[in-house]
């Protein structure tokens, strides 16, 4: 066992840089205002909160007024496609979407199917990626969303989003991508690419739990999901999470700044050539198009719950598949959508490195993790 865990689970959650929480330290006992109150201490947290709004506007070349902030990924989520439903009704009931997004999404849009709306799911290819012309070829003329994963939270196939944008702007349908897992980590320009609504979270940067945002073009036709007092602009009602926010903005430009990206970079391509060298494993999703951070194999005749319980033993933190669907023994359907059997799906493993990760702790992975895979394969019925 070594002296620490290693932890390659950041596609789940990352831990909190400290330099995010000194931003965030003062907000809980200090500057602990409220943004909608007018004294000094409600002006204090107003100026915090938009001086944040502009730092991840920024970020994703967007006007600062078109950043609106949320709990997380999944109300952000949930605020653009149902907004976007409910919203747009006269034009038509028809939203397209892929077999491969995250379970809010899909949920999202089994509940729609439930108020009236029709839902296309459109397939993958081997890779984990969208064909532009069955995106083409799905829309018509009561087409009113479409909803693309950017980075893939299991397999961390990057989307074409420029090209899939371009095609939702001919035909004058709103383009929504959940961002997440790809958010500083991969190129997101909301005008290059034609996007009209962006999920970002903060946990998943090293910055706190509990808040996201929703990126909106202005001008877009949306309902409001959440009601209450009216904070941002009516969008989103409910006491901003300011010491929050402070965090994720502190997280973005940290992130921004620093050269983290060519590091996992290395680190990952690293990981999947020593992975690869074990008998009868594959790579899931694309060798170049695909997250920084993300390796996601599937081992012929084991369990990936049995390898990822071993890896914990020898004090190594890896999932076998989303954060969300852990506790869930159903073979993940991202890999059943890319062509995987019920065997190769429930041999996965998914390891997720962040910039924290370093070389000798994927030496010691790629060390322990042969010896684990033979012992059980020893055991193995299959």
């Amino acid at each position: 066992m070594l002296f620490k865990k290693i932890y390659l689970d950041n596609g789940a959650t990352t831990q909190v840089d400290e330099r995010v929480l000194e931003a965030m330290n003062s907000y809980f006992n200090k500057k602990f205002g409220n943004a909608s109150s007018t004294h000094d201490f409600g002006r204090d947290a107003k100026n915090s909160l938009e001086d944040a709004r502009k730092i991840i506007a920024k970020s994703i070349g967007a006007k600062s007024g078109e950043i609106y902030f949320t709990s997380g990924g999944t109300e952000s989520n949930n605020f653009a496609i149902k907004g976007i439903a409910f919203a747009n009704k006269g034009k038509g009931n028809h939203i397209i979407t892929t077999k491969v997004e995250h379970k809010c999404v899909l949920n999202s849009c089994k509940w729609l199917e439930k108020q009236g709306f029709e839902v296309s799911y459109l397939d993958v290819d081997g890779e984990g990626f969208v064909d532009a012309n069955d995106l083409e070829n799905e829309i018509r003329k009561e087409t009113i969303l479409v909803s693309i994963i950017h980075g893939n939270n299991e397999i961390g196939a990057i989307q074409k989003l420029e090209e899939l944008g371009k095609i939702c702007r001919e035909n004058k349908v709103y383009f929504h991508t959940d961002a997440c897992q790809s958010y500083t980590k991969t190129g997101l320009e909301v005008n290059k690419q034609n996007l009209d609504l962006v999920t970002l979270n903060s946990h998943k940067i090293h910055g706190p739990k509990g808040v996201g945002a929703l990126y909106i073009r202005e001008g877009t036709k949306i309902e409001p999901w959440q009601h209450g007092g009216g904070q941002e602009k009516d969008f989103r009602s409910g006491t901003e999470n300011i010491s929050g926010i402070v965090g994720f903005a502190e997280a973005v430009k940290i992130a921004m700044d620093e050269k983290h990206v060519e590091q996992m970079n290395f680190l990952t391509k690293k990981l999947i050539k020593g992975v690869l060298k074990i008998q009868g494993t594959r790579l899931n999703g694309s060798m170049k198009e695909r997250l920084c951070n993300n390796a996601n194999f599937s081992f012929s005749k084991v369990e990936g719950e049995a390898i990822g319980g071993y890896l914990d033993q020898k004090g190594i933190c890896s999932s076998t598949g989303s954060a969300c669907s852990e506790m869930n023994l159903e073979p993940s359907y991202v890999l059943k959508a890319i062509g995987l059997s019920d065997e190769q799906a429930n041999g996965s493993l998914r390891l997720t490195l962040s910039r924290f990760t370093t070389e000798k702790e994927i030496d010691y992975v790629l060390k322990v993790l042969p010896g684990i895979i033979k012992k059980l394969r020893r055991f193995s019925p299959l």
